[in-house]
């Protein structure tokens, strides 16, 4: 029984911090919105979109982290990344450079 104490103590400790950090982004985006997936052992990404369209995401242990930490944020959380809520993203001159250096092979000189 200790054991099982002793990690709930610490999954709730890691969902806190986890909840702390979606609170942060949600203040310095004017609010914020998430979405949830699972990404195998590394356990659970949590995709934070703001209100002025910045992004960023967090990392999670398991899903049901993720879950309890978007919960205590308060914060809607949707089923998938599409339509209107992945429209809300905004995207700069920095991430179109990264996504076509990633399609084509890298960045090119000249």
């Amino acid at each position: 029984m200790a054991d099982t104490q002793q990690v709930d103590a610490k999954a709730e400790r890691r969902a806190a911090r986890l909840t702390k950090q979606i609170n942060g982004f949600a203040k310095e985006h004017g609010g914020a919105e998430a979405q949830v997936a699972y990404i195998g052992e590394r356990g659970a990404r949590i995709v934070l979109v703001g209100e002025d369209g910045g992004w960023g995401d967090l990392v999670a242990p398991s899903v049901e982290i993720a879950e309890k930490a978007v919960e205590k944020a308060g914060i809607t959380v949707h089923e998938s990344f599409d339509g209107e809520f992945a429209a809300k993203v905004t995207t700069g001159p920095y991430e179109w450079t990264r996504m076509a250096g990633i399609q084509v092979g890298g960045p090119k000189n000249g």
